[in-house]
Order: structure tokens, then C-alpha cells, then sequence
């Protein structure tokens, strides 16, 4: 079977890093980053519409909804390398809330394309924004980046900390301090 392009690319890389991509333990290597490359950043071949699927239903609920520790696994667009961690998201509802797993899967359709934190974080909270027209949304995002732990700095410890906030999450003082001590509760009493 004819290599795709990818895999000739990796085949590429092994000989430039001075590998024998064809030793036993490499041999099958270049069709294994292919196939991973493909499952890391399959959020390009979805959209929010398709993935809320009409869950979006119609309620008399106008208090705060915040799902936390949401895991996200994603790839530097700079260097092609993870970076992971956990989002928090909530919205304050105007008559409508979203499907709960969708909010998780939200997260996951962004964080499945090269990426840097920030753009995903506001990613995240205008899809929702756009999709529900809540009264607000803030979107919290805590990340390790394997570029500035493996390579450059080489600092294992740091944390990059991104957050949105739109609508009342960011032009109330209340809502916003509301959202954050609620993230806050939910890491220090993990149930």
C-alpha cells in the first residue's frame, strides 16, 4: 500500500534526525503518526451545530450553570507538541440551556486542532455564546505545554491560566466572582 503524505513526512523526519526509518522498531512508525495525527485533530472535521445536535432546551432557569475540571488534551500549533489540562465553563442561562455532556464535547471539538490556549478559550466561550445567547459566559483554562516543559525554558511547573468572559460574566462583578469561587470549590472539594 502506497504511503500517504504524512507518513512519508515522518519517514522524512527519522532519516533527518539520523534514524533508519527502516529498523524493526520504526518500521511501522510513520503509518502510527499518521493515524494519531489524524485522531488529535479530528475537532477540524466537526462543527457546534452538529455536535450539540439540537440539544438545547427551553427552561425557566436563570442561575448560573458551571461544569468543572473538563480534561482537554491538545497540539501546539507552534511546535507541534500537547498541551493538556483541565477548562471550566459556565454560562448564565436566558431561558435556555445546552445538553451537559455537549459542554465536554465543546471543548474537546477545539482542543482537537493545532491550537494556542488562548485562541481556544475564546473559541470555547463565543461557540457557546453564539449558540445559547445567554446572558453571559466564562470560560476558564488551565494548561501544560510540553513546548516550554521538554524544550526551550524546560520549566515542568508552570501553569499557563487563559480565561474569557463575556456578557454579565465579565460586566458584573458579582457573576464573575460567583463563577470564579465556584471553580475554586470544585478543585479544592473534588467529590
Amino acid at each position: 500500500m502506497k504511503e500517504s503524505k504524512t507518513e512519508q513526512a515522518v519517514r522524512q523526519i527519522l532519516t533527518d534526525i539520523g534514524e533508519d526509518p527502516d529498523r524493526q522498531g520504526l518500521q511501522k512508525t510513520p503509518h502510527r503518526v499518521a493515524k494519531m495525527y489524524r485522531e488529535v485533530t479530528v475537532g477540524y472535521h466537526q462543527n457546534v451545530e452538529k455536535l450539540v445536535n439540537g440539544a438545547i432546551y427551553d427552561v425557566d432557569y436563570d442561575e448560573m450553570v458551571v461544569v468543572t475540571n473538563i480534561e482537554f488534551y491538545s497540539m501546539c500549533e507552534h511546535h507541534l507538541l500537547p498541551f493538556y489540562g483541565i477548562a471550566h465553563v459556565g454560562y448564565l442561562p436566558r431561558g435556555k440551556v445546552i445538553g451537559l455532556s455537549k459542554i465536554p464535547r465543546i471543548v474537546d471539538m477545539y482542543a482537537r486542532r493545532l491550537q494556542v490556549q488562548e485562541n481556544m478559550t475564546r473559541q470555547i466561550a463565543d461557540a457557546l455564546h453564539e449558540i445559547l445567547a445567554p446572558q453571559g459566559v466564562g470560560v476558564v483554562v488551565e494548561g501544560r505545554h510540553m513546548c516550554m516543559m521538554m524544550r526551550g525554558v524546560q520549566k515542568d511547573q508552570a501553569k499557563m491560566i487563559t480565561s474569557t468572559l463575556v456578557g454579565s460574566f465579565k460586566e458584573d462583578e458579582k457573576t464573575r466572582d460567583e463563577f470564579l469561587k465556584l471553580i475554586r470549590s470544585s478543585r479544592a472539594n473534588p467529590f
